[in-house]
């Protein structure tokens, strides 16, 4: 089991039944049929089609994934202090660049708005000069969720915010919460002091399976030198080389402003230490559990690996970003006066005991380190000075890390 694996609301034990999940039969053969005709296909080729294809991927089913009801719950749909505390670090950077007319926030894998409705909320809160004149980008691979986003904005009276995004570059903060891990990943393994490739293959019995074959691509192999890594051998590992397309899109995509990603990952030295890792951090997702097997629920499960920060921040300043600096989310969430936000709910006449329970029990979460509070919180700008740090890293820079 991955032994990283703190999605909130997870649980590590598998419930006793999870076959009525089952899997989607028409997705599998799809995938039968492409490695009939072209042989055994990456990993990485495996995970767009279960994840994204058009029509029957994970991440176009009708239901959103995260949250309650679904398959695991991130911390924006968690409890809307995680998006009020947000706010606050978008409100700085306004101020840093001018408090300029015009300001964007686009988000990347914005769902049903949770962290989109809650952020609005708080920049309206806390006062700021951003109230009422931020604009909200909502991008999502499925149509349907911004039309839930557009939605849910709607019933908080905050309609006027979101605009259609048009790719155009803009000035103001890039935001991608657990985007990263979820993007299409190749598998490898090292087999006699060689780099080797795991595949998506077919048993005799017709089952997928995974299969060694010759790296797909030099790249892999680039990867993991230009990191200093060396795999031991028979140690599995992932490689996701499409967080390079991923970022350099996203900072093509910011005129001035902050690119703001959260995710769980590790630099490089730590993600591929053979000692704590020895077979990867590939997990999956359903139902609030997590397994190893990425065949059982195809179409029907999240697949994840853990973010390779080294490549991320490498891929910043090919991109052109300043690094403006690394922390976990529970220094970022305290740094920006997370604690704060749940005495003024406490202190609130209209807030129930059971509804400050649950805040509280919500962002104990996300700032334990034994859970949420670990994930890493990258920043990078462009047209920010970087050697003032940033609100949401004041705890990081008092203690000196």
């Amino acid at each position: 089991m991955n032994d990283d694996g703190v999605r909130l609301g997870l649980r590590r034990v598998p419930p006793p039944n999870l076959d009525a999940v089952g899997s989607d039969a028409v997705l599998e053969e799809r995938i039968r049929a492409e490695i009939a005709a072209r042989g055994p296909v990456t990993f990485a080729r495996y995970m767009e089609i279960v994840q994204y294809d058009p029509e029957r991927g994970y991440y176009r089913a009708a239901d959103a994934r995260p949250g309650r009801a679904g398959d695991f719950l991130t911390a924006p749909e968690a409890h809307p202090i995680f998006g009020r505390a947000v706010a606050r670090q978008v409100h700085e950077v306004w101020q840093r660049l001018g408090e300029p007319a015009s300001f964007v926030v686009r988000e990347f894998g914005a769902g049903t708005g949770a962290l989109a409705a809650a952020l609005l909320d708080g920049l309206a809160a806390d006062g700021s000069g951003l109230a009422g004149r931020a604009r909200y980008r909502a991008v999502e691979v499925d149509g349907r969720r911004l039309d839930q986003l557009a939605a849910r904005l709607a019933a908080a009276g905050r309609t006027d915010a979101l605009e259609a995004d048009d790719g155009t570059p803009i000035t103001g903060v890039v935001i991608a919460n657990e985007v990263l891990d979820a993007l299409p990943l190749h598998r490898v393994v090292v087999r006699a002091g060689r780099l080797r490739e795991v595949l998506v293959g077919v048993d005799p019995y017709g089952r997928l399976t995974d299969l060694d074959g010759d790296p797909s691509t030099p790249a892999l192999a680039a990867r993991l030198d230009n990191e200093g890594v060396h795999l031991a051998d028979d140690q599995q590992a992932e490689v996701c080389l499409a967080l390079d397309t991923w970022i350099a899109a996203a900072a093509a995509g910011l005129a001035r402003g902050l690119l703001l990603l959260i995710d769980y990952g590790y630099a490089a030295a730590e993600l591929y230490d053979p000692r704590r890792r020895p077979r990867g951090t590939l997990a999956a997702y359903v139902r609030h559990t997590v397994h190893e097997d990425p065949y059982r629920h195809v179409g029907r499960q999240d697949l994840t690996a853990h973010v390779d920060v080294t490549a991320v921040e490498r891929a910043a300043a090919r991109a052109g970003l300043d690094r403006l600096g690394l922390t976990t989310q529970g220094e970022f969430l305290a740094s920006l006066d997370a604690g704060e936000l749940l005495v003024a709910l406490g202190e609130d006449p209209t807030t129930t005991v059971a509804d400050y329970l649950a805040a509280r029990s919500a962002l104990a979460r996300m700032i334990d380190p034994a859970a949420m509070g670990r994930f890493r919180v990258m920043l990078f700008g462009r047209g920010l000075d970087p050697g003032t740090p940033l609100r949401g890293l004041s705890v990081r820079v008092r203690r000196g890390a």
